[in-house]
């Protein structure tokens, strides 16, 4: 429900079944909101109460504390113990988790503070986390003050025709030494939030009125912050002292979790958003009773909610996304009512009373999914069947529970690849791009659907024990020629699935050196250490191993290297576990014994030189090369003028140059060209590495077919 990394899935029997992997990832904070409640909270959630005062934890916090800071000293696979030095890293970690562009933290502040540095680990262990709530007060105290003074600064337009800019990342910048740099700071963040919008051909009146609704919003979330959105945030600033992926999740932030991992949750089957205070349908999800019942459409707005036929009817407007969702979730056969507000209706218009029947909705659109692409080569087309695979999921609870139809990502694929086998597809890609990895059981099974048997992974765990996991699978279903497209957000489960096709020979990897996240967690459910069910203390989940290929080699930190690169636009300086400080170390331990298939490796360097050739000429490649390095530049910049005349004739250049970028392109397809970006974007851009990953496995089915020269067959076919 936060920006908090996502965990692993539940714990379960065995050591391959106890322990899943997953990249950590935004949560689908205000924009998807999923998940089953399992019981009706009360009519006024308890964030509510903020701002009535500094807020404090509660005895259930300091309870949490202990049996997270136990916990993790005992099982976690560094063994570090939280002494004063980890203190000392701990209060780091949090200070720079609240005030990451440092803005709000003054000197004084951190040196008022700087008391607590090394009581954080004390308070961990005791349970008293009162100096993570005082040090948030401060943070949350200079917040509020410096978003008033931001409203305060719209009264006056700022003058835009003076030579000063604005330094707009400050990660690694010197704290800020006084209020007056303080209010400068802000002067200059408020007057580049309105050129931004005045170069968006907003006038100063009206990006005046955006920015004060907009710091209206600002302000009232922040007195929205509740208890356990502070005590998750401390936590998890302990947490990441040992690694990026160890994590505490409020019982909020593991639930969404969980649906992710079912793609199903008990509800209505809607994905809603805020705005302007009003929580609004942004979608209506197949399948749902809201969709079945069609009394609910896209941009209405949700001003109440009600429990059963007879509840009150609670005014929601103005809420935490999280809260109303909350409201709205429950039991399948539960009854939930909304007053609801007509899409384009004016405030005060006469409101809809719906009724909606809880039931399990299916979230297909997050399930892997095919398409046929095709590539011509002289006068004959040639049929690949493309998967996408955004996560490795599998409905756990079902499973357990004894339902033969449960979701799960091998299932799934393996359905798909039948299917595809029915329309005569020759070649398969793999498109794990912008996977961040799940369930370790889906990833060896996966594997398992492409190699006849051998180990998949192995895994090490604290002790220093090492297991060697199998192909669970019974046969493979697709012995064609296989490409497997990556990125760099591609993680976990992702990269033991490229790493064993990749070390088995069985296709070929293409795409951007992927994530390098080489550990495993485990879950901890802590209500299991309450005396009662129920007791809202939240999941932990504790990196507890490192998994490592076939070759003994680990990815962690070097990720999966693709045999055929193709551009991107994420950046490896910015994302990827090397970037991470706390990140632990590659190594390598001995080999599994695994027969690995060597014939792909005489097809690699023709597959390249057919690749270097369409990198050359292809015009889609070329313009994403092009787009690549622009913005590979803007992110070199950390600052940008406040002069509005220099500001729009920089980006009337950049427009300039991606115009004629896409122009150059749309000439070589013999399509008219653009006069603007405008027309740009009410059109589907050519998605240039998925085209190219078809031409790759195009080339490497003619080379297992016999082919001897790639050359012998056009060298930048059609592609569609």
């Amino acid at each position: 429900m936060t920006d908090t990394p996502l965990p692993p899935t539940r714990p379960r029997p065995g050591l391959a079944a106890r322990l899943a992997i997953a990249l950590p990832t935004l949560a689908l904070v205000g924009i998807l909101f999923t998940g089953s409640s399992g019981t009706v909270p009360a009519a006024v959630p308890a964030a509510h109460a903020a701002g009535d005062g500094p807020l404090q934890p509660s005895e259930r916090h300091r309870k949490v504390a202990r049996l997270v800071g136990g916990t993790i000293e005992r099982w976690h696979y560094r063994q570090a113990v939280l002494d004063d030095n980890m203190s000392s890293q701990v209060f780091d970690r949090y200070i720079e988790s609240l005030d990451t562009n440092r803005s709000y933290f003054l000197r004084s502040d951190l040196t008022e503070l700087e008391q607590y540095r090394f009581k954080l680990g004390e308070a961990i262990r005791s349970g008293n986390v009162d100096p993570a709530f005082v040090i948030f007060a401060r943070f949350q105290e200079r917040n509020r003050a410096e978003v008033r003074a931001a409203l305060a600064q719209l009264d006056d337009q700022p003058d835009f025709t003076i030579g000063e800019s604005f330094s707009f990342d400050r990660t690694k910048a010197p704290w800020l030494a006084s209020q007056a740099e303080q209010d400068d700071l802000w002067r200059k963040r408020v007057k580049n939030d309105a050129l931004s919008l005045m170069l968006a051909n907003k006038t100063w009146p009206e990006a005046r009125e955006l920015l004060k609704q907009r710091y209206q919003r600002v302000l009232k979330r922040i007195d929205q912050v509740s208890a356990d959105d502070v005590f998750e945030s401390f936590m998890n600033a302990y947490a990441h002292v040992y690694d990026p992926h160890s994590n505490y999740l409020s019982p909020r932030s593991s639930e969404e979790y969980n649906i992710a991992m079912k793609l199903s949750y008990e509800g209505i089957g809607a994905s809603l958003q805020v705005v302007d205070d009003h929580v609004t349908v942004m979608e209506v999800i197949a399948g749902g009773p809201a969709a079945v019942g069609g009394q609910i459409k896209a941009n209405d707005r949700i001003n109440a909610v009600a429990q059963g036929k007879k509840g009150e009817m609670v005014d929601v407007i103005g809420w935490r996304l999280d809260d109303v969702v909350e409201l709205i979730r429950g039991p399948a056969g539960t009854t939930v009512r909304l007053s609801v507000l007509p899409a384009g209706a004016n405030p005060g218009a006469k409101e809809s009373p719906v009724e909606f029947v809880r039931n399990k909705v299916t979230l297909e659109a997050k399930a892997a999914q095919k398409k046929v692409r095709t590539v011509k080569r002289g006068e004959r087309e040639y049929k690949i069947g493309v998967i996408d695979v955004p996560s490795f999921y599998q409905d756990y609870e079902a499973k357990v529970g004894g339902d033969n139809d449960y979701r799960s990502t091998t299932r799934d694929v393996a359905r798909l690849i039948g299917e595809l086998k029915k329309e005569k597809v020759e070649s398969l890609v793999m498109d794990l791009r912008g996977n961040g990895g799940g369930h370790l059981s889906e990833a060896t099974g996966l594997v398992g659907l492409f190699i006849h048997q051998g180990p998949v992974v192995q895994l090490r765990n604290t002790g220093g024990r090492i297991d060697v996991l199998p192909d669970p699978e019974s046969a493979e279903i697709w012995d064609g020629p296989l490409v497997v497209l990556v990125d760099r957000t591609s993680a976990s489960a992702s990269e033991i699935f490229a790493a064993a096709i990749q070390d088995y020979g069985r296709g070929v990897i293409v795409g951007q050196q992927t994530y390098g996240k080489g550990t495993v967690q485990n879950l901890y459910p802590l209500d299991h250490w309450a005396l009662g069910p129920h007791a809202g203390f939240g999941e932990l989940t504790v990196t507890i191993g490192k998994y490592y290929r076939v070759t003994g080699d680990s990815v962690q930190n070097r990720g999966v290297l693709p045999e055929i690169a193709l551009p991107s636009m994420i950046s490896t300086a910015e994302v990827g576990e090397s970037t991470r400080d706390s990140a632990l170390p590659w190594d390598q331990i001995r080999p599994a014994e695994f027969e690995p298939d060597h014939s792909l490796r005489t097809s690699i360097e023709s597959l390249t030189q057919a690749h270097g050739l369409r990198m050359r000429t292809d015009p889609d490649l070329r313009a994403l090369v092009g787009d690549a390095e622009a913005l590979e530049q803007l992110r070199l910049e950390k600052t940008v003028s406040l002069n509005l005349a220099l500001r729009k004739t920089e980006r009337e250049q950049q427009d300039s140059e991606r115009l004629a970028r896409i122009n150059t392109r749309r000439s070589a397809h013999g399509q008219p060209a653009l006069r603007s970006l405008e027309e740009v974007n009410a059109e589907t851009e050519p998605d240039a590495n998925l085209e190219e990953s078809a031409q790759i496995v195009t080339d490497l089915q003619l080379l297992q077919a016999g082919a001897a020269r790639l050359s012998q067959v056009h060298p930048a076919p059609e592609a569609r």
